[in-house]
């Protein structure tokens, strides 16, 4: 997958023995589908309380996870998100989710792996080979995964604390640096 990483990214990214986190786990083969912080919003925005819920949020953050999420998003951090992909599959089809969103500091990254990583685990299951069935997108129709645009800081630019939980103006006056790949 070839995703795009700073040089300073990396440096954090780093484990102590110089290689990346992620290169402990299986490099993903699917390539996310994007969604804009307009289209997340509208989920967010028409969801009908009385009925259940057919997206999820994952926000793949984690030390950097400050100044608010989305609202309704679920904190799964890309670094221990391989190992519990099929838990999250199991709950989701178990609710009806049809669509899981990812997204982290600005979705170049984490985001991206973690949706990639989801979407190589539902195509195995799909019927053991792969989806049966596609969609216009490539992606299985029981189930599928993408990329927020820009991550929360895009979100933030385009919405301020709107639609957030434990929104902090404080923490996106000053954003630190992205740690974008931690």
């Amino acid at each position: 997958m070839g995703v795009h990483v700073h040089e300073h990214c990396l440096k954090m990214a780093r484990r102590e023995d110089g290689t990346p986190w992620w290169s402990a786990f299986p490099e993903p083969s699917s390539s996310p589908v994007k969604i804009t912080w307009s289209e997340v919003a509208r989920l967010v925005q028409d969801r009908d309380q009385s009925q259940p819920r057919e997206f999820l949020l994952v926000d793949t953050r984690r030390t950097d996870c400050i100044g608010g999420t989305i609202q309704g998003s679920l904190n799964i951090p890309a670094h221990s998100f391989y190992l519990m992909r099929a838990m999250l599959y199991d709950l989701c089809k178990q609710a009806g989710i049809k669509r899981i969103v990812f997204y982290c500091g600005s979705s170049n990254g984490r985001g991206p792996r973690c949706a990639a990583w989801m979407q190589d685990y539902i195509n195995s299951v799909s019927d053991g080979s792969g989806s049966d069935y596609e969609s216009d997108s490539g992606c299985s129709a029981e189930m599928t995964t993408q990329v927020m645009v820009g991550g929360i800081r895009g979100w933030v630019k385009a919405y301020g604390g709107e639609m957030m939980e434990g929104y902090d103006e404080k923490t996106w006056e000053h954003p630190k640096p992205d740690e974008e790949t931690r």
